[in-house]
């Protein structure tokens, strides 16, 4: 077997070997040695592979399906603009800590700088945005001693070594990380693929066991202070902080005492003394004011390196709490009445609304929240929707949601979402569990070559919901939004399309319906057909732009 395949199927038996079983590639001609070693893989059940042609959608799948499994994937791709179009999926992955793995197929060292074609500079291409970057050497003819001391032990610890890095096995700080490898021709095996000619550990286990370390780091919180938790996206669950009224952005854990976005600052006598921060809150103002105070003393609970702390106000940063006293009865019964004023004022501002002219996005969001049962999973996109969600009463108990929070992009949704519904359909073990989507029609449109997929590659059983406005609603209720900027507001901002997203989907062979939102909470509570018969449709609802800062104004819950 010529090198460049021998070292190929090395790679790809030590990736199989660390625990990975999804992997997406992007055809090439540079990677076509990791190409047929992954293809194989496949074929004997050791992973799942998905392939597709858009390297940027392929990002976005592979980090869906690594957020969904907690797993490290790794997205393949040829040399040169390939690469770079994985920069969005990797910037989303280095914010939010999911282990996404770049291998990328380099040339040989020797074409740097000579122009030769498709060749740039790949081994710093993300910089430290990944965790680690190892650039691996061309194979060579004579490989020397093929275990302890050669490139067979080489290449199985470099692996090891990045999907320790992508894990965050050592330091708590899970991330992408990049494993560039230079291949040289020829690039085709001299026949069919047999056993991995190099062996790994005779255990079948990784060339490196590393073993994970654990940082512990606690923080003293009196929780009979005025008390109050933000948790956003990326949080953990604090059993300790259970009793404490909790703020909570949708994709982190249900709290089991809930506060309504809308009631921070509804009432003066519910000011906390001190707030409890776990994930990254990006979403409320309120919150970002209250983090922001001078007589707040907040306190940061993370699991990795970093933490969020925007305003500098950060009293203590540290991996769990230690909780004394309890929260008083006035306290935390004063939050929950304010918190169903708050959600029965959204219900009737939103019913009211309705009847007097067009469904918004925020609509749209209710009816998809209602329609959630314990086990699904929800993808939301950026921009209105995941505030929608918010609004709408999520995150609830049993329903696991997941957001692209870390950069808050809209690219790549579509495909994010498909990687989750099928690493959720393989893991889950719900009986009728499902995953839907939620995103805008600008967020749709922005990754929808995600929908491509030849008929060979595995299926996601998922359903796509678009409030149609016709263009970027956010930007209606930003400062650019307000009346004085209208003269330019269409052109640059609101961004009308009119595309017809029925063709569209139709081009892709995607089942598309529009529905009116009697209709929408209809097909959701449709008993879904699950893996067996997994199916892609699109639900378009027609919704309305016009005015959404006007009801947006009506939103706010009167200060009492």
């Amino acid at each position: 077997m010529n090198p460049s395949s021998v070292q190929a199927q090395v790679l790809v038996d030590e990736l199989v070997r660390g625990g990975v079983r999804e992997a997406v590639l992007c055809p090439g001609s540079r990677n076509a040695p990791l190409s047929y070693a992954l293809h194989e893989a496949d074929r004997a059940g050791q992973l799942r592979l998905h392939v597709r042609i858009d390297e940027r959608s392929a990002g976005f799948l592979a980090l869906g399906l690594a957020r969904a499994s907690a797993t490290p994937v790794p997205v393949c791709t040829t040399s040169g603009t390939a690469v770079a179009n994985l920069h969005p999926a990797v910037l989303e992955a280095s914010h939010s800590r999911v282990p996404l793995v770049v291998l990328s197929a380099d040339r040989p060292p020797e074409l740097l700088g000579t122009g030769a074609n498709q060749t740039v500079r790949q081994d710093a291409m993300f910089g430290d945005t990944v965790r680690l970057g190892v650039t691996l050497s061309p194979a060579t003819d004579n490989p020397g001693p093929q275990h302890e001391t050669g490139q067979n032990a080489r290449w199985r610890s470099a692996v090891c070594r990045v999907l320790a890095a992508a894990t965050g096995a050592r330091d708590g700080n899970a991330g992408p990380v990049h494993l560039n490898v230079g291949l040289r021709e020829p690039l085709v095996p001299d026949g069919p693929l047999g056993p991995v000619p190099w062996p790994g550990r005779a255990d079948g286990g990784p060339w490196s066991a590393v073993a994970p370390a654990r940082v512990d780091a606690p923080v003293d919180v009196d929780l009979s202070v005025p008390t109050l938790v933000v948790a956003g996206d990326g949080a953990v669950a604090l059993p300790e902080l259970a009793a404490v009224p909790t703020v909570a952005e949708p994709s982190a854990p249900a709290p089991v005492l809930p506060v309504h976005p809308l009631a921070l600052g509804a009432t003066a006598r519910l000011r906390p003394q001190q707030v409890v921060v776990t994930g990254r809150p990006t979403l409320h103002r309120p919150v970002l004011s209250l983090l922001g105070a001078d007589d707040v003393a907040v306190h940061v609970v993370t699991q990795g390196t970093a933490w969020t702390d925007v305003a500098g106000t950060a009293r203590s940063v540290g991996t769990r709490v230690v909780a004394r006293g309890a929260p008083s009865q006035e306290w935390t019964q004063g939050w929950a009445r304010a918190s169903s004023a708050a959600e029965q004022h959204v219900a009737q501002q939103l019913t009211t609304w309705l009847a007097a002219g067009s469904a918004t996005g925020l609509h749209v969001a209710r009816v998809v929240a209602d329609s959630l049962r314990s086990g699904d999973l929800l993808v939301l996109g950026s921009s209105n929707p995941v505030r929608d969600a918010a609004y709408a009463g999520l995150p609830k108990p049993g329903v696991r949601v997941l957001a692209n929070r870390g950069v808050a992009g809209i690219d790549g949704t579509v495909s994010t979402a498909l990687g989750a519904a099928l690493a959720h359909a393989a893991g889950h073990h719900v009986p009728g569990s499902r995953t839907v989507a939620l995103m805008g029609d600008l967020t749709f449109l922005h990754d929808s070559g995600g929908l491509l997929a030849g008929p060979q590659e595995p299926r996601a059983d998922l359903t796509i919901v678009v409030p149609n406005d016709d263009g970027g609603g956010i930007f209606g209720l930003l400062e650019q939004g307000a009346p004085e900027h209208a003269g330019a507001f269409e052109r640059v901002f609101g961004t009308a399309h009119g595309t017809d997203l029925g063709a569209l989907c139709a081009a892709h062979g995607v089942a598309h319906r529009r529905v009116d939102l009697v209709e929408l909470a209809a097909e959701l509570v449709e008993a879904p057909r699950g893996v067996s018969s997994p199916r892609l449709r699109v639900l378009e609802v027609a919704t309305t732009r016009t005015d959404l800062r006007v009801l947006h104004s009506r939103l706010r819950v009167p200060t009492t």
